[in-house]
């Protein structure tokens, strides 16, 4: 399967398999033993049809027996515990809940307990957050001298309210963070030149982001009115603002609405899709 890389990106994210299951690594994260990280494709799960194959969303109408598959599958790929794994409940918000060991499981073994949770942060070993996409921006978030980490989901909605900020303070406050030590990553998603907005969608950003506005590589303006919005700049944009260095911020380099038949894009599908997923953790036995 050719994949459409974007040529602009310096280092883009690994492509790596294991028993069949393809998915997604930054090289930046690879130096930290103690994290667990990756993000799913469409290949090598069991489901059919529109949600072929690696789907791993519950609510989207699969069958409930081969996403616990997918899970098995994905889990043993990447290298985490089910046991551990916590899923979020996304309602683009930019609302984040701090994992506790007793969160375990949730959202594939058990139950969520919770509502509109957009982002998870946690530094308990043995843990893994998990966050879903199909053309929404991924933020991963790693704290390499308090061994802490954090997931999140971020749309439009999410961008334009400055999640990744709302992320760096949630660690900063829990784990002692320092934006200046901790290394972040945007993840797949759709890039600008597929993502138009409408105008008011273009105010908000407008309005959210002075001094940057202008930047043709954030937002430009079509000859039918309508704008190209790149989410992945304007999440550089914050995670700057906020002090994390240039060097430590990874790009994906592959765009889900680009590249339909190995990611989920709810754009390129018109919503007849799966989901795929972000996973970062820490390794390690729960105690």
């Amino acid at each position: 399967m050719e994949i459409r890389w974007d040529q602009n990106t310096k280092e883009p994210m690994k492509v790596k398999e294991k028993n069949g299951v393809i998915y997604l690594t930054y090289p930046a994260f690879e130096k930290f033993s103690w994290c667990c990280h990756g993000f799913s494709t469409r290949i090598g799960g069991v489901s059919q049809g529109i949600y072929r194959s690696m789907n791993l969303s519950f609510q989207r109408g699969d069958r409930r027996e081969d996403v616990e598959e997918n899970y098995r599958r994905i889990s043993r790929a990447i290298g985490f515990d089910l046991e551990g794994t916590v899923c979020s409940q996304q309602t683009h918000t930019v609302n984040i809940r701090q994992v506790r060991k007793e969160d375990g499981g949730k959202g594939v073994l058990r139950p969520l307990d919770y509502q509109d949770v957009d982002g998870l942060i946690c530094n308990i070993p043995g843990m893994t957050l998990a966050t879903s996409y199909a053309d929404c921006v991924p933020l991963f978030f790693v704290d390499p001298v308090h061994k802490a980490v954090g997931l999140a989901h971020s749309g439009w909605r999410g961008t334009a309210g400055r999640m990744g900020g709302h992320m760096i303070r949630a660690m900063k406050e829990a784990f002692g963070s320092i934006p200046e030590e901790m290394y972040a990553a945007i993840g797949p998603s759709i890039c600008q030149k597929c993502y138009e907005v409408s105008e008011d969608v273009a105010e908000v950003f407008q309005e959210q982001f002075p001094g940057h506005a202008e930047e043709r590589n954030l937002l430009y303006k079509k000859e039918n009115g309508k704008y190209q919005l790149n989410l992945w700049r304007a999440n550089q944009i914050i995670l700057q603002e906020e002090g994390i260095p240039t060097e430590k911020i990874s790009f994906p380099g592959v765009c889900t609405c680009c590249n339909p038949e190995f990611l989920f894009s709810h754009r390129a599908s018109k919503g007849r899709r799966g989901n795929l997923s972000a996973f970062l953790g820490i390794r390690g036995a729960m105690e």
